[in-house]
């Protein structure tokens, strides 16, 4: 097969919710479905799987949105939180309920005939499953996470993907909350269709491409999401914003007191303001630096271990699905 295809496995709308930073909660992401497979088809993509957190309602109407185009593929997923850390189902029919361990998670995955990807395993400051990749059918991990910019993370996990190749799918994606952070990263494979996506990530023969997104997109998608978060803030304060089916981030802003949206809405703007977003931005990029030094100090004894496991007859022996 001659052609190739390029796939992101991780991207997030709307219907992601909420996030939680100290006492401070904005939305995940506030791209509507629909205009993920727009741009998706002006970066040159075939495939896109919206992988919301802990729903799939936005997965199903980019799908069914993409039916009017015949270049480009949804495929429907979710990122699960589980009590193990989040686990990506590709393929999926339903919703998956959060709080699950990821063994039962990976069942249910399986019931709907899905796929299983571990996005960003070794992040050091996103919930990933890390050495529990090792214990669960798991047909793929990310080796490339479009929003890890740290110095550690994508480097181990392909650090472990290079040590026992062939075992797991190699996959490169987005994890694009913004449309700012969107078409950095993706994952090549042949053919051009979801069902050869699939095909790819089952017999490990996907390559990841691309790099993470540049600092200032994510200074840009924090902004996004600020001002779009006030807009619906300040529709909700005017009596405009409907509630709608499984969109958590509406119903949120609806049950809140006019007096907190108020509020949100005041600190939005001061958010915004260049020298609060950049500081902001600059204080994280400090602590991603910092953690990611601390963790390298501990890279060779980590990978000892986790060849001790790999070593192990019941993990040497368990069978691939590919």
């Amino acid at each position: 097969m001659d052609r190739v295809g390029r796939a992101d496995t991780h991207i997030h709308t709307e219907y992601s919710g909420f996030a939680k930073l100290g006492v401070l909660r904005f939305p995940e992401s506030v791209t509507k479905p629909e205009d993920r497979v727009e741009s998706a088809r002006k970066h040159g993509f075939d495939v896109i799987c919206i992988t919301d957190h802990d729903e799939t309602a936005g997965a199903f109407i980019a799908q069914e949105y993409a039916k009017r185009y015949d270049d480009i593929d949804v495929v429907a997923g979710e990122e699960v939180t589980t009590s193990d850390g989040e686990i990506i189902g590709l393929f999926l029919t339903e919703k998956i309920r959060p709080g699950l361990t990821v063994e039962e998670t990976v069942d249910i995955i399986r019931g709907q005939g899905g796929l299983t990807i571990a996005p960003h395993p070794f992040s050091f400051h996103v919930y990933g499953l890390n050495e529990k990749i090792f214990d669960i059918d798991l047909d793929g991990f990310e080796v490339l996470n479009g929003g890890h910019p740290d110095r550690y993370s994508n480097a181990f996990a392909q650090m472990v993907m290079d040590k026992y190749p062939g075992r797991w799918a190699p996959i490169s994606a987005s994890d694009a909350h913004s449309k700012f952070t969107f078409g950095y990263s993706w994952t090549e494979f042949d053919g051009s269709t979801a069902d050869d996506l699939r095909k790819a990530i089952l017999h490990k023969k996907t390559v990841p491409r691309g790099r993470t997104a540049p600092v200032l997109s994510e200074v840009q998608w924090s902004m996004e999401v600020v001002i779009g978060g006030q807009k619906l803030m300040y529709r909700s304060l005017r009596g405009k914003l409907p509630n709608m089916e499984d969109h958590s981030l509406v119903d949120k802003i609806n049950s809140l007191s006019n007096l907190k949206k108020a509020t949100g809405i005041i600190g939005g703007f001061m958010y915004i303001l260049p020298p609060v977003s950049f500081l902001a931005t600059m204080a994280s990029t400090f602590y991603l630096n910092k953690g990611a030094k601390r963790m390298h100090r501990d890279l060779r004894r980590r990978l000892d271990e986790i060849e001790v496991i790999m070593t192990n007859p019941d993990h040497r022996n368990k069978p691939s699905r590919g």
